[in-house]
């Protein structure tokens, strides 16, 4: 269901979801110009322990650390925390949505952050977002 408030432009601030970004670190050539052609982008605190969460040995965690934690480059992007705001937004994202479309926590956090900063969110999981009023979905296709 398509509409003028699921399309971004180009100018967009953009939200990155995890799925996105774990493209990207198996090396999805897609996910990698996307984030390159994308220069004002964001993730959620959600998608940065999904990807902490994800990770197999210390190795790359001290690797997701270096690429989301480091202060020496400004270049690198905001992880925006869960406020109060966003936590009020995602519960009732989930009491509107669960039972119909199987929207969880996660998924209604992320959302709740791109909609609260006015971000267009970069998704390749359109299911679980396209239901959501008034968020701005950029599909990602790996």
């Amino acid at each position: 269901m398509p509409s003028a408030t699921k399309t971004a432009t180009a100018a967009s601030r953009v939200l990155i979801d995890s799925d996105v970004l774990i493209w990207l670190t198996r090396g999805n050539t897609n996910a990698l110009a996307m984030v390159q052609n994308t220069p004002d982008w964001v993730i959620s605190a959600v998608s940065y322990m999904e990807l902490a969460q994800g990770c197999r040995n210390k190795t790359e965690l001290k690797a997701i650390q270096k690429a989301f934690k480091s202060s020496d480059d400004e270049a690198l992007p905001d992880i925006l925390p869960i406020t109060q705001t966003i936590s009020n937004l995602a519960c009732s994202l989930v009491e509107k949505y669960a039972l119909s479309h199987s929207v969880h926590l996660a998924d209604a956090l992320i959302a709740a952050t791109a909609m609260t900063h006015s971000l267009t969110l970069l998704t390749a999981n359109n299911k679980h977002f396209s239901v959501i009023d008034d968020l701005r979905i950029l599909i990602f296709n790996p």
